[in-house]
């Protein structure tokens, strides 16, 4: 695949900050340098676009990566494949990892673990724990602190009031949360006996588990006037929470739950099984709507693959999560076809806004001088889903069998081709997110 130092992209329908039209961009080392150039600009080579869509590249910023000590299920370099196919060229991956990521010398091996494997950019958030708030305030090279407010396990686990006001009051990066009230779902669980079949899971990771740990985290945030960023949306009651926090709290929604419910259980079983669990059709159509009326402003996926062994086990043995790096993008650009939502709109949820939140540099939009982070889009070609053709190592969909209209041909990050109609170009590896704060 060429390396070209300086490239062209002629002919393509831009989605572009003041609107969607046809244009030139012309990039150079790693850098936009012109939209529209005069015709005369010399390039090393020029790309004819003619008949797509060029769109920013993608960000993920809700991925786990297994990367280190679970590369079984997945790993920097197998996921970073999957993020080419599906249009992401940059992630940021979550810390749950073994070890988890809870100091920064960890925080220091994930991100050069990442330089060796991944050809995609990439980054890492720092983990609270219920014992590392110097770490927390001292981090660098991070986007932001997770906290897990139920759903996790050991020190990971931070629940007691006064650490997490300690953790909003004295950090100063911005701050994610998954949120589900564990004394909720640990009360559901011993009703329903630890539960019987994965229909149990929605019943035992219910609404009021969301809405009372996304209250408890926003309203830490407001009194402490801190940016938080709820993860996973899964309850229409979690929208009216968010936007009464405007200002200072941001939400996110994830493919599964905005086409699952449980209604699928029967279809899908384990496939479907996550934290926060899938709630009611109505939640999905709440959702939506969450989206297009600006409560909820990204997209992401949640990526949290698992082996097909593993997700077989009965329940409650089958692990929570799923898959859904590489589909992301043609999901939604389905979704746009069936009339949810405009291409406008998708490169704001998972372009724009994901950039902005963790105030990432250069990233986002298609402007000069950001990075030459690009996707090339047939907006109309049609393709079906495969287990077997998944990229991520663990091999399999939810999606599987569904034929999606949209798909990415051409994946350029840093101004190199990194994915073209099927084909890899493994040798490239990406950069570290940057983020504003390093630059102040």
């Amino acid at each position: 695949m060429p390396r070209a130092a300086r490239v062209r992209i002629d002919n393509a329908t831009c989605v572009l900050p003041d609107g969607t039209r046809t244009a030139s961009v012309l990039f150079e080392r790693g850098t936009i340098l012109d939209i529209d150039p005069a015709p005369t600009a010399e390039a090393d080579e020029v790309i004819d676009a003619t008949g797509l869509h060029l769109l920013p590249g993608v960000i993920d910023h809700h991925v786990h990566f297994r990367d280190p000590g679970l590369t079984h299920k997945e790993d920097l370099h197998t996921a970073s494949l999957a993020c080419a196919k599906g249009g992401v060229t940059s992630f940021v991956e979550m810390p749950n990892t073994v070890p988890p990521a809870i100091t920064q010398a960890e925080i220091d091996h994930k991100l050069e673990l990442a330089s060796q494997k991944s050809v995609v950019n990439y980054g890492f958030y720092i983990a609270a724990s219920t014992d590392n708030l110097d770490a927390l305030i001292n981090a660098k090279r991070v986007a932001g602190i997770k906290i897990f407010i139920g759903s996790s396990t050991g020190n990971l686990y931070v629940d007691d009031q006064e650490t997490l006001e300690a953790i909003f009051a004295k950090t100063a990066l911005p701050i994610c949360a998954h949120c589900e009230d564990e004394p909720t779902v640990q009360a559901n669980a011993a009703r329903l006996d630890g539960g019987r079949t994965v229909h149990d899971h929605s019943r035992i990771r219910d609404h009021e588990a969301a809405i009372r740990c996304t209250t408890r985290a926003c309203d830490l945030a407001t009194h402490h006037n801190h940016r938080f960023h709820v993860l996973h949306v899964s309850t229409a009651q979690e929208l009216d929470i968010i936007k009464a926090h405007a200002g200072v709290v941001t939400g996110e929604a994830c493919p599964h739950h905005l086409w699952f419910s449980i209604d699928d259980y029967d279809r899908l079983g384990t496939r479907i099984q996550m934290n926060p669990a899938v709630k009611n059709r109505e939640d999905v159509v709440a959702l939506w709507e969450g989206l297009r009326s600006g409560i909820l402003c990204a997209v992401v996926t949640d990526h949290a693959p698992h082996t097909l062994e593993e997700k077989a086990q009965p329940y409650p043995k089958s692990p929570s999560g799923l898959p859904a790096i590489e589909n992301s993008l043609a999901l939604m650009l389905t979704a746009m076809h069936d009339g949810k939502c405009t291409l406008e709109q998708i490169v704001h949820w998972m372009c724009e806004s994901p950039a902005t939140i963790w105030d990432m540099v250069g990233k986002g939009r298609l402007v000069p001088g950001n990075d030459a982070d690009v996707i090339l889009v047939d907006l109309d070609r049609r393709h079906t889903v495969r287990d077997a053709e998944q990229v991520t190592k663990c091999k399999w969909s939810a999606w599987d069998g569904e034929e999606l209209r949209g798909q990415v041909v051409r994946t350029i990050v840093g101004g190199v081709t990194v994915f073209e109609e099927g084909r890899f170009n493994d040798s490239h590896r990406g950069s570290p997110i940057r983020y504003g704060y390093e630059q102040a």
